[in-house]
């Protein structure tokens, strides 16, 4: 199959009347990569450097912009409360006729699929979490240094395309190797038409104690230099879940699925062909 001519893309209409974008391509059980939040992201551009193998591996691979991000709506005036992300994706995942899925989530995307995970245990199948967020109270989230500087560059009122470029060097460890005009300007350009309140107004619960609710099989990935999400938070993850491995990465920051693309694809494909 060539993957790169299956590529497709379909609006859903969910409560609210907001529309949630997802991008599709190959065939096989459904995988859902979720991503994280900040200025410009979206799915394919989070996840350009996995999506393709895991659809050449046999997997139905969906790439959803949240509401708020990519071509999705983008209200204003609201708080973008981790319910509101978690219930409009997963009604259009079930418009899109999925009955079950893996989850794959990066940083807000991880908050997202545990939300999901534990609202309908019976629709995931498994998670792959990298750097998952929600995991830790506020307080800690904020004095990371990464989120600092997000917060004060998009909350800026003159946001630029320099601001953009910054702020996705924070992401990685060894940004130099990865960055490009190209992926630069193709997240600002997302970025410049989203409203403020998809950071400043975002609410996010604390799901560390109820980690243990999680009864399907968990694979995950941290970046021992993430400046976002403390990697000490795999922890909790091993204590409290009957099924889980955490992989963490020295020389690597908060997004392992690009810093570590090979190791990541590889690692996950074989997870979920596992048995």
């Amino acid at each position: 199959m060539n993957v790169m001519s299956d590529i497709r893309a379909k609006k859903y209409t969910v409560s609210g009347g907001y529309e949630i974008n997802i991008t599709e391509t190959g065939s096989g059980p459904s995988v859902v990569f979720i991503h994280g939040s900040g200025p410009g992201a979206s799915g394919v551009s989070n996840f350009k450097q996995n999506y393709k193998v895991f659809s050449e591996a046999g997997f139905h691979v969906m790439l959803p912009d949240l509401i708020g991000y990519g071509q999705s709506s983008m209200p204003e005036g609201i708080d973008y409360t981790l319910q509101l992300f978690s219930s409009t994706l997963y009604e259009a995942l079930q418009q899109a006729g999925v009955k079950k899925a893996t989850l794959i989530g990066n940083s807000l995307g991880g908050g997202i699929a545990i939300q999901i995970a534990l609202d309908h245990p019976s629709f995931v199948d498994r998670l792959i979490l990298m750097s998952p967020g929600c995991i830790e109270p506020l307080d800690v989230y904020f004095a990371m240094p990464g989120i600092a500087k997000m917060k004060s560059d998009f909350g800026s009122l003159d946001f630029t395309i320099a601001d953009q470029r910054r702020l996705i060097t924070n992401l990685m460890y060894e940004s130099e190797r990865f960055i490009t005009d190209e992926l630069v300007a193709e997240r600002f350009e997302v970025a410049r038409r989203q409203p403020k309140d998809v950071i400043a107004r975002m609410r996010t619960p604390n799901f560390q104690p109820r980690l243990n609710e999680l009864k399907m099989p968990i694979l995950g990935f941290w970046g021992f230099q993430d400046q976002f999400l403390p990697e000490s938070g795999a922890r909790y993850f091993m204590e409290q879940c009957e099924d889980a491995r955490f992989m963490t990465f020295n020389k690597v920051g908060h997004w392992v699925q690009v810093e570590r693309a090979k190791e990541f694809n590889a690692y996950s494909i074989e997870f979920l062909q596992g048995t």
